[in-house]
């Protein structure tokens, strides 16, 4: 596979319209000439990512976080590290975000969700995706689902006495209020997102709405899966691999 070939595959799997309304939350970091036979992905785009890309001989990564411009320094040591060892870098953001097998929909493929009722999408502002299990189970089983997938403790917050039935999900930094809003118009008992704040924690209690967080890293993973999954339906000779994240998100002292 060539860069050439990868960018007609983006076209395909995401559509045009997708691709123009987040034009500038995608796109390369760095790109060589070299023939793609190695492709890395992970969430992060980060020292220790690029560290694993070289030790595997990685031709070209794929994350769904470029190097944020406010954890200062960091973009420039990242473009310098693929410079060095001649790495090429994608990342995809926003058209991940709310493609229908995106972050969203992947999470709730993986916690086994039977039915989707909407998917997450972009209209002025994000809106979760909403899904169904056929059979309601207990919020602790549920806990307990999402903590062994994402290999991390979550947090959680039982504000009802339902079994869950009906879950929104927004991955990521799906905090705002408006999300868990968003999720109670659509007759959800339970939301589940990668980060919480005082007033994510306050409205779910106050409004009566389950709530489990895990991290913005493995919340997200899925979806950076799902795509590198299309990426060898579409090149089978292309290899295949995740780079290892460290849950640096949890404190260990807790």
């Amino acid at each position: 596979m060539d860069l050439d070939q990868f960018s007609l595959l983006l076209e395909e799997g995401f559509g045009k319209e997708l691709l123009e309304e987040f034009s500038d939350d995608y796109g390369f970091t760095h790109i060589t000439e070299k023939k793609i036979r190695t492709v890395g992905y992970a969430v992060n785009l980060s020292p220790e990512t690029i560290e694993q890309a070289v030790s595997s001989q990685v031709d070209l990564m794929i994350t769904h976080h470029d190097a944020w411009d406010f954890i200062f320094g960091m973009g420039e040591e990242c473009r310098k590290e693929l410079q060095k060892h001649q790495i090429s870098h994608f990342w995809i953001h926003g058209p991940l975000d709310y493609a229908s097998f995106g972050t969203c929909t992947s999470l709730m493929e993986k916690i086994g969700i039977d039915e989707i009722i909407q998917y997450s999408i972009f209209n002025n502002q994000g809106i979760p995706g909403i899904g169904e299990f056929k059979e309601p189970l207990s919020f602790d089983r549920l806990a307990n689902r999402l903590s062994c997938l994402l290999d991390e403790p979550v947090r959680s917050w039982r504000n009802n006495g339902k079994e869950v039935k009906r879950v929104g999900i927004m991955t990521g930094a799906g905090h705002s209020t408006d999300y868990l809003k968003l999720a109670l118009d659509g007759g959800c008992d339970t939301y589940i997102t990668g980060e919480a704040s005082l007033y994510t924690i306050q409205y779910a209690q106050f409004a009566g709405l389950n709530l489990l967080v895990g991290s913005h890293t493995f919340t997200e993973i899925f979806g950076v899966e799902t795509f590198a999954g299309k990426v060898k339906l579409s090149f089978p000779e292309v290899k295949i691999l995740k780079l290892k994240e460290s849950h640096f998100e949890l404190n260990p002292a807790t």
